[in-house]
């Protein structure tokens, strides 16, 4: 495709990370606005793309189906708003986040697919444009606002116009501190028809709760992240993640979804952690430690204490506080 200035555009690469989704502060909605959550980008696993123009769309790699799928529904979202796209998308995946893992998967896929198109036939839009076209970001903006600048985010929820839940703060994720991720092989979280019948069927969450959860998040854990305080930031994750754990519970069998992961994070909990949980609708569960040492100690102590579950998986990473990364490269070889 040619280039404003007539240069030919050769291909685009997209990185995307995956995020922490550590619970909603306000599923009651009595003041008009609804959900509500907080966030962090993390520097991996991530989602790796390359595309080239071409005709039609076609991919190869792990994930080449979804990303065919968001192609498609991205061009014909599109087609209604009366733009016809003149071309395709050929698209590489050199890696993806795992897929109903909580980590964000489905969101970064959309807006890879989503940002590359943008760039390859310069159709001017925006995150929350790709979102919306791709029907992402319908109950929290956390993976967009990663995306977009990285670091812990705090989205503001639905309310009766929203299109995708606004950033309404965010914070860097102290260099310091390490994350822990718990993955069950075995497990896939809540998503898709029976994630939105989830949501039909929970019982109402109390205002009075809801309350103390946004005093939590507004008093507790963003003046924590700012005096990098993980004890403090650690107590008030944990209250987020019990009472909105508690919540699902009758959806996800338990107030965390995978029974195994459950055990891993209890055994944290009695070995002193002070922050965990679970992602989104896990499977994934997540510790953040003080720093390199600490985190790499608790993860030798898992491996070895949970040598025999085959099932789980663990992987240390660092938060990010930069956003996703776009960028041009060669023509397709």
């Amino acid at each position: 495709m040619p280039n404003s200035d007539g240069s030919v555009k050769s291909g685009v690469s997209i990185t995307a990370t995956a995020r922490l989704h550590m619970g909603f502060f306000d599923l009651n909605g009595g003041l008009g606005r609804r959900f509500g959550s907080i966030g962090v980008s993390l520097d991996q696993p991530s989602t790796e793309l390359c595309a080239w123009p071409t005709q039609g769309f076609t991919a190869d790699g792990i994930g080449a189906e979804r990303a065919i799928k968001t192609a498609e529904k991205l061009a014909e979202a599109l087609r209604l708003q009366g733009l016809n796209l003149p071309g395709g998308l050929h698209m590489r995946l050199k890696q993806s986040i795992p897929e109903h893992a909580g980590l964000g998967s489905g969101t970064q896929m959309a807006l890879a697919v989503g940002l590359a198109m943008n760039r390859l036939y310069d159709l001017q839009l925006s995150l929350n444009d790709v979102a919306k076209f791709t029907s992402r970001g319908a109950r929290s903006g956390i993976g967009l606002g990663t995306f977009s600048g990285g670091g812990v985010i705090v989205d503001g929820g639905r309310g009766a116009n929203t299109l995708v839940p606004p950033v309404i703060a965010r914070a860097d994720f102290p260099e310091d501190w390490r994350v822990v991720l718990i993955f069950d092989k075995t497990d896939a979280g809540i998503h898709g028809q029976q994630e939105i019948e989830a949501f039909r069927n929970l019982p109402e969450f109390s205002a009075e709760a809801s309350a103390i959860l946004c005093r939590h998040v507004l008093m507790q854990a963003l003046p924590a992240l700012a005096e990098q305080d993980l004890i403090t930031f650690g107590a008030a994750i944990c209250e987020l993640q019990e009472r909105t754990g508690d919540h699902f519970a009758p959806a996800q069998g338990g107030r965390y979804a995978s029974p195994q992961v459950a055990e891993v994070l209890l055994w944290l909990k009695n070995q002193g952690a002070v922050c965990f949980g679970q992602s989104s609708w896990g499977p994934t569960g997540f510790a953040i430690f003080a720093n390199q040492q600490e985190a790499e100690t608790f993860l030798q102590a898992l491996q070895i204490q949970f040598e025999q579950q085959t099932a789980l998986k663990f992987l240390l990473c660092r938060g990010r506080n930069e956003g996703g990364v776009v960028r041009d490269i060669e023509a397709f070889a």
